[in-house]
């Protein structure tokens, strides 16, 4: 993945989104900072269909003895403060 910098980029528009859309995605950077990446719209939609670990956990197909049984944690008293 390649780093250009922003004036650049505007200065190369086009190049940088005929690169996107064969694959090589581009850093966009601001004051020497990592501030955007250029990828095709292809690449985006593929990556926004990830699922979340909160939804993995949540939807996985355990039985009830498939994890260890869990300690109760420790309860703070208001005086602990």
């Amino acid at each position: 993945m390649k780093e250009i910098q922003l004036r650049d980029a505007k200065a190369t528009l086009s190049a940088v989104v005929d690169d996107a859309l064969g694959g090589n995605a581009s850093v966009i950077t601001r004051h020497g900072e990592r501030t955007a990446v250029i990828i095709s719209y292809e690449e985006y939609q593929r990556l926004k269909m990830v699922p979340s670990f909160g939804w993995l956990l949540g939807n996985a197909p355990l039985e009830d003895d498939d994890l260890p049984v869990r300690q109760p944690g420790r309860t703070l008293r208001d005086d602990s403060f």
